[in-house]
């Protein structure tokens, strides 16, 4: 497994995590707890140690799940969480006395003594970041979390968070198709030495080629209500996907690989989710492409900038970006 350091910490970890969103219900259809553990092990096998969760996730089911998966296993994994959303992801709080309890929460629901990098999920536009990153700051004086870490913050956001303690790791969705924050926030994140974490890499499971048609999602998958898989998008979405399956085959890798090795190659650790062990194996096996400046350019131009069709996120989800 190849890794690298993590922003301003002392620690390493691998090049690729392992986003565990999906394994809870009521995101990408049916989750089984034993399967999903299965999972988690096999990851940890393959040397990824971070694994990423947030509370809101099955309104705490999910930090629940990687508890048990954690069972003997603490010492191989590097565990990243958040806070900030209420239950089903509605409202947001950064006021340090919900911060101090929050974090609280996550780890008696993780079973464990530390989260290794801590995230405000969203930042809170009713609250200085200030305000709600000292309070972060206070957790790691405290010994309850090791690193600090953001989440779909905008570049202003970064550089006053950062002056009040350093910032490991920002996480974005970031692919092939949402590339958003390459204008100005990516620059400030590289200025600084934090490092990027990429979630939905696959954007959500269409860069996996997988999904051919609306009827292959189960009744509580979310992603029926997203634009990107609404209408005349899904089909021109589709035709996108078939170009980049064309290169992935010229490199003898799956196009998921392909747009892996894509996000690693501008910089990202990339952790995509998945409810299946053979997507793990899969996915890992990126690490291993490398890919040519003439690579880059030729998938850049088979899906440029702006290229998808529909927003990643409704307006909803979109409102409390980059603030």
């Amino acid at each position: 497994m190849k890794t690298r350091k993590l922003g301003h910490s002392n620690i390493e970890v691998s090049s690729m995590g392992l986003g565990l969103m999906g394994m809870s219900p009521g995101v990408y259809g049916e989750t089984y707890d034993h399967t999903s553990i299965r999972t988690i092990h096999r990851a940890m096998e393959l040397g990824v140690t971070l694994l990423d969760t947030a509370d809101v996730y099955g309104n705490g089911q999910n930090e629940e799940l990687l508890g048990k998966a954690l069972e003997g296993h603490r010492d191989k994994a590097i565990i990243a969480t958040k806070f900030a959303f209420g239950p089903n992801f509605q409202g947001i709080n950064g006021h340090p006395d919900y911060v101090k309890k929050a974090v609280d929460e996550s780890l008696r629901r993780l079973n464990i003594d530390y989260i290794d990098l801590y995230y405000q999920h969203r930042v809170d536009p009713n609250v200085p970041i200030e305000e709600t990153v000292g309070a972060m700051s206070d957790l790691v004086s405290a010994g309850k979390v090791r690193y600090l870490g953001l989440s779909e913050a905008g570049a202003q956001t970064i550089q006053r968070a950062h002056a009040v303690h350093p910032i490991s790791a920002l996480q974005t969705e970031y692919s092939l198709w949402s590339r958003e924050i390459e204008d100005e926030i990516l620059p400030v994140v590289r200025d600084l030495g934090i490092t990027h974490v990429a979630y939905s890499p696959l954007s959500r499971g269409f860069l996996s080629g997988e999904i051919r048609t609306f009827e292959d999602f189960a009744e509580n998958d979310i992603r029926k209500y997203l634009p990107r898989f609404q209408g005349e998008n899904f089909q021109r979405n589709l035709d996108l996907v078939d170009e980049i399956k064309k290169l992935a085959n010229e490199k003898n890798c799956t196009a998921p690989q392909l747009a892996l090795a894509w996000t690693i190659a501008n910089g990202a650790l990339p952790i995509p989710g998945t409810k299946r062990e053979k997507y793990v194996e899969e996915n890992v096996k990126a690490l291993e492409i490398e890919l040519t400046s003439e690579d880059l350019a030729r998938i850049n131009a088979a899906s440029p900038k702006d290229a998808a069709h529909g927003g990643r996120m409704d307006d909803m989800g979109m409102k409390d970006v980059n603030l």
